[in-house]
């Protein structure tokens, strides 16, 4: 009869399985460990970065801060001195109040002396009103070029930048811009030139480049073209030369040779982009004033009428012209029987980074 083994549970096979256990547990929490401090390593760059970045925009804020301080004071002191020359005016002026008044008690009979006198006070009361204006403009117009206000002293273009080194206002000058309507377009085309020009609507596209070039940045280069079928420059003489904001006679000269165009022919999109290509340097910010999509190509038309379809292609084509870089803000203004024009116009901000507009009837 076979002697029966005894049954031992700390044998060398059991010994062996929990060795082996304890080892997994050993290997996996060494690999779970190493993996933290990996992660922790990696978030802790990232804080690094993203605080640096922090700290670099909280300097260039200081920086920026500092210069409008300094324009602060730089303007403070512009209007320290206006107000001293407003003073010295307002004492000139009772100094010939008093001798107007002294003449006319002597019974003075020199007609020609006190009528001297009266056109020298009226003269330094304009100048004095003048500066008053100026110190008044200062303190709430900020860069202003020129005054403007328009009805009920309405600021609609706050979300467009007007800035810019180089800047281009093209004004559609086409026939369209006489009316909102077919019908009374054709009709208008067939008005004197007087009545053209005080068309409700061809004001209104004056009314927005008198109210762009009042806000332009001072000491900056400027340049207006209008186009139809082609582009003209409102300084003929000057076409391809920028102009500089601070020359008050070259602002003036371009809204007064605005308000004599007459309203006519086809719209040219891509006669007024292919025009800002040949200027040297390059514009950075034009204002695109028009009210509609395009009628004319780079091509002579196929026949008289243009159609929807077309005037989109036509449309498309003359993106090609825009300049790389150029930011292009479009002021749209209503016109019948044109549907994609808002988004077409609006698409084109876009793309280049500028703001659409559609001013309501009562703007500027």
């Amino acid at each position: 009869m076979a002697k029966r083994r005894e049954f031992n549970v700390f044998s060398l096979s059991f010994l062996d399985i929990m060795s082996c256990g304890f080892g997994a547990v050993i290997l996996i929490f060494i690999i779970i460990n190493h993996a933290t401090e990996t992660t922790s390593q990696e978030i802790n760059l990232q804080l690094l970065a993203e605080i640096r970045k922090i700290e670099e925009n909280i300097r260039d804020e200081t920086e920026n801060l500092i210069e409008l301080r300094n324009t602060v004071d730089e303007t403070d002191d512009e209007i320290i001195t206006t107000e001293g020359l407003i003073a010295r005016i307002v004492e000139a002026i009772r100094e010939l109040q008093a001798q107007i008044q002294e003449t006319s008690e002597d019974g003075a009979t020199q007609q020609d002396s006190i009528e001297k006198l009266k056109a020298e006070l009226k003269r330094l009361e304009t100048e004095a009103a003048n500066l008053a204006g100026s110190v008044g403009a200062d303190e709430t117009a900020g860069t202003s070029l020129r005054s403007f206000v328009g009805e009920g002293n309405r600021q609609y273009l706050t979300g467009m930048n007007i800035g810019g080194e180089h800047i281009v206002i093209l004004v559609d000058t086409s026939a369209s811009m006489l009316d909102e309507t077919i019908v009374n377009i054709i009709r208008r085309r067939n008005f004197a030139k007087e009545q053209k020009l005080d068309s409700p609507k061809w004001q209104r596209a004056i009314r927005t480049v008198e109210w762009i070039v009042a806000n332009l940045p001072k000491d900056r280069s400027f340049q207006l073209y209008t186009f139809n079928t082609g582009i003209t420059s409102a300084t003929p003489d000057l076409a391809s030369e920028w102009l500089n904001t601070l020359d008050s006679e070259a602002v003036e000269g371009v809204i007064e040779h605005l308000k004599q165009l007459e309203p006519g022919g086809g719209t040219s999109l891509h006669a007024a982009f292919s025009k800002l290509s040949s200027l040297d340097p390059q514009p950075d910010n034009v204002f695109l004033i028009v009210d509609g999509l395009p009628t004319l190509g780079d091509k002579e038309p196929k026949g008289s009428v243009v159609n929807s379809r077309e005037r989109i292609n036509l449309f498309t084509d003359s993106l090609k012209a825009i300049p790389v870089n150029t930011t292009i803000n479009v002021i749209l203004f209503p016109m019948e029987g044109d549907p994609m024009a808002a988004p077409s116009f609006w698409r084109l901000a876009q793309i280049t980074g500028g703001s659409f507009l559609s001013p309501p009837d009562d703007w500027p």
